[in-house]
C-alpha cells in the first residue's frame, strides 16, 4: 500500500493529510497560527510559521514506518504571490488579498490600459483590487520600486509551498486563472499589460502538462505535485468521476459556485456581480461565481455567541427548524448588517436582534439573509446550462440549514454533500497519483440528502 501526503493551506487552518492508494484518508494534522503585519500595518498570514510547520510535518511524516509515501503535492487560497529573491528568499510579507489597493496606482493602471470593466471582461475578473492578485505586481512596481528591484521570481502561493521543497520555480494554469486580472482568456495567453510592464520576466514558466517533479528525501523517490489553487482541486473528484453535468458549490471562506459545463462568455453584469472564470489544470477555462459567505458567516456567529451568551462553537449544534424558517421567511424585512459581503440591496447600517428572543430564531433569520446571496450566486453559475446534480463540499456541507435551504431553492435538482470536507486536498492527492477513480467513487465519498417537502 502506498500513501499520498498533501499540505492543505487555508486562511484559518493548515492541515496536512495522508490518503491511502483508494483515496481514503489514513492520517491527519490540523494547526493554526496567529497572524502578523505586513510594513504597512495590515493583517496577513505568517509565512515563516506555516514553512517551518510544513518542514516539520514532511520529515515527521517521513519517518512513520507504516505508511509508504509516494507522492506528495499542496492545496491553498489563490490570489496571493510570494515574491522571492536571487536565493529564493522572500522579499515581503505574505500580502493578504484583503489589503486595500492604493486609488492612485489603481486609476494609473486604468489611464493606461483600458476602463476597469473592459479590463475585467479581456481577463474575466470582477474589479476585486488586491484580490486581483496580478495587480499586486503592478502595485509593487510603482508603490515600492526598492522591493520590486530585489524581485528574481514572483510565484502564486500553492507554487511557493511546492518550491519550498523542490526548488524548481513553474506557474500553473489554476493559480494563473483565479481572477488574478493577468490571462486574456479570449488569447489563451497573458495579458498585454502583464508583457508591456515586463511582469512576465519575474513570472515562472507554465507548467504545460499534470506530470510531477521527480524528487528525492533522503534517498527515497517521490513525486511531488506543482501546488493546485484549492477551489480548483476540489472540482478535480467529481469531474473524473461524474460524467454528467453538474454544479460543485465549494464553501469555506468563499463559497464559491463552480460549473465545467457553462460555456457561455461572461457579461458586464455577471463581472459586477462576482462572477468570472478558472482555469483547470489542463488550460480550459471554467465559469464560477463567488460569496464571501464563510467569513461573514464567522463574524455573525460570534456577534451571536456574545449577543445571546451561548458556549463557543453553539452554531454548530443548530438543527434546521422547518417551521420557523417558514414563519421567518412571511417577512422581507432584513436585520443583519452584512458588511463584506456588502450587496447593494442590502443596505443595514447596525445589526438588529431585538426582535429575536433566542439564539435559534436570530440563527434562523441570519441564514435566511445570507443564503438568499448563496442562491442567487448558484444561479449565476448555473446560467442557461442544463445540469441535474448540486454538489456541496467543504465546511458548509456539515451545516444542516445550509443543505436545507439549497434543497428548498432548487429542489428540481439532486443535492449531494460530502461525508467530510476534503475536496481541495482529495484534488490535489488525484492530480499528484493520476489513479483512474471507478464509477462508484462518488457513492463512497458522498451522501445524498434526502429531498424535503415544503408546505
Amino acid at each position: 500500500m502506498t500513501h499520498t501526503l498533501i499540505f492543505d493551506i487555508g486562511k484559518t487552518n493548515k492541515k496536512c493529510f495522508l490518503f491511502d492508494e483508494n483515496y481514503q484518508e489514513v492520517w491527519k494534522e490540523y494547526v493554526r497560527f496567529e497572524e502578523t503585519k505586513d510594513e504597512d500595518g495590515h493583517i496577513c498570514d505568517d509565512l515563516t510559521a506555516i514553512e517551518n510547520w510544513m518542514i516539520t510535518s514532511f520529515q515527521k511524516v517521513m519517518s512513520l514506518k507504516e505508511f509508504n509515501i509516494k507522492a506528495v503535492n499542496f492545496s491553498t487560497y489563490g490570489a496571493s504571490f510570494v515574491h522571492i529573491d536571487e536565493n529564493g528568499k522572500p522579499v515581503t510579507p505574505l500580502y493578504n488579498y484583503l489589503k486595500p489597493f492604493p486609488e492612485n496606482i489603481l486609476n494609473q493602471f486604468h489611464e493606461k490600459y483600458g476602463p476597469e470593466m473592459s479590463i475585467a471582461r479581456e481577463t474575466s475578473s470582477p474589479p476585486l483590487g488586491m484580490l486581483n492578485s496580478g495587480l499586486q505586481l503592478y502595485y509593487l512596481k510603482y508603490a515600492k520600486p526598492e522591493i520590486f528591484k530585489k524581485i528574481k521570481c514572483s510565484l502564486h502561493l500553492p507554487q511557493y509551498l511546492s518550491f519550498i521543497f523542490n526548488r524548481t520555480p513553474v506557474s500553473e494554469f489554476t493559480s494563473i486563472g483565479c481572477h488574478t486580472m493577468l490571462w486574456d482568456y479570449s488569447k489563451n495567453d497573458y495579458h498585454r499589460w502583464v508583457y508591456e510592464e515586463g511582469i512576465d520576466e519575474i513570472l515562472p514558466p507554465i507548467v504545460k502538462d499534470e506530470a510531477p517533479l521527480d524528487y528525492t528525501y533522503e534517498g527515497r523517490s517521490l513525486k511531488m505535485g506543482y501546488g493546485i489553487h484549492d477551489s480548483s482541486a476540489a472540482l478535480i473528484p467529481y469531474m473524473r468521476a461524474q460524467k454528467k453535468p453538474f454544479l460543485l458549490i465549494s464553501t469555506g471562506t468563499w463559497s464559491i459556485s463552480i460549473n465545467p459545463f457553462n460555456k457561455d462568455r461572461l457579461k458586464g453584469k455577471d463581472l459586477k456581480n462576482d462572477c468570472l472564470n478558472f482555469l483547470r489544470p489542463s488550460g480550459k477555462a471554467v465559469k464560477a461565481a463567488r460569496l464571501f459567505l464563510g467569513n461573514e458567516y464567522k463574524v455573525q456567529v460570534e456577534n451571536l455567541r456574545r449577543h445571546y451568551g451561548t458556549k463557543e462553537g453553539y452554531h454548530r449544534e443548530m438543527k434546521f427548524d422547518e417551521k420557523l424558517f417558514g414563519e421567518l421567511k412571511k417577512s422581507s424585512k432584513k436585520y443583519f448588517s452584512l458588511d463584506s459581503i456588502n450587496k447593494g440591496d442590502h443596505k443595514i447600517d447596525k445589526t438588529d436582534l431585538s426582535k429575536f428572543a433566542t439564539y435559534e430564531e436570530a440563527y434562523h433569520q441570519l441564514m435566511i439573509e445570507l443564503m438568499k446571496y448563496q442562491v442567487e450566486t448558484i444561479n449565476l453559475a448555473i446560467g442557461k446550462s442544463s445540469i441535474e446534480k448540486i454538489f456541496i463540499d467543504g465546511g458548509f456541507a456539515d451545516n444542516d440549514s445550509f443543505v436545507k435551504i439549497i434543497i428548498h431553492h432548487f429542489d428540481n435538482y439532486k443535492i449531494r454533500t460530502t461525508h467530510s470536507p476534503l475536496g481541495s486536498a482529495l484534488g490535489a492527492a488525484m492530480i499528484v497519483s493520476n489513479k483512474k477513480v471507478k464509477r462508484n467513487f462518488l457513492k463512497k465519498h458522498y451522501a445524498m440528502k434526502k429531498q424535503l417537502k415544503w408546505k
